[in-house]
């Protein structure tokens, strides 16, 4: 067994190596680790594909995204092969890539389905829009042309909700006074809004 001697306090301690020692032989005899090849990787796909695409089957529930996720697997599994250094645990490799990219597939799909399930607000046309506008800008206007009591009156009990008795606490008036301007004012309302402009 070769001795090391210590190294000098001034300098840092180093692991020693297989050069420091006799053993060249045994250094230069070992295989260097190159990750898996593609002649292996390829074997493996022939090999494992159906069982993969086993798997990948229990975890979603359509044979299109299956192959997708398995196929997926194999390509990023080539991409890093080198990093696979022993050529028996690449089917492992694989397996662990068709889980995660199963769960990402999933994932996407339970988010797609939360958007989805949020219902998309109905769009009017650009006609009903326009139409929408000269009919807000012809009840503006007609309101405008009302009685000060009797716009108070259809203001809060139409726009901002309110029941007879609330309008008739804000005011300061009676119930009576309220349903009196309301329907005098409506009254009103419809005689202008069905004049021609």
């Amino acid at each position: 067994m070769p001795v090391i001697a210590p190294m000098p306090a001034a300098r840092p301690t180093r692991i020693p190596s297989q050069r420091d020692g006799s053993d060249d032989t045994a250094a230069a005899t070992a295989p260097a680790a190159v990750g898996t090849t593609v002649d292996h990787l390829t074997e493996t796909y022939r090999a494992h594909y159906r069982s993969l695409l086993g798997l990948a089957a229990l975890l979603l529930d359509d044979t299109a995204s299956c192959e997708d996720v398995v196929q997926e697997a194999f390509i990023r599994v080539h991409s890093a092969r080198q990093r696979v250094r022993d050529p028996d645990k690449t089917l492992a490799y694989l397996r662990q890539t068709v889980v995660n990219l199963s769960r990402s597939t999933l994932r996407r799909r339970i988010l797609g389905l939360k958007l989805l399930s949020k219902p998309m607000p109905d769009m009017a046309s650009a006609e009903e829009g326009a139409y929408d506008q000269l009919e807000r800008r012809d009840l503006i206007k007609a309101m405008k042309g009302l009685q000060r009591r009797q716009r108070e009156v259809l203001v809060l009990r139409y726009f901002a909700d309110m029941t007879e008795a609330q309008v008739a606490e804000t005011l300061g008036i009676s119930l009576g006074s309220v349903k009196a301007y309301g329907s005098r004012g409506i009254a009103a309302l419809r005689v202008a809004m069905e004049e021609p402009a």
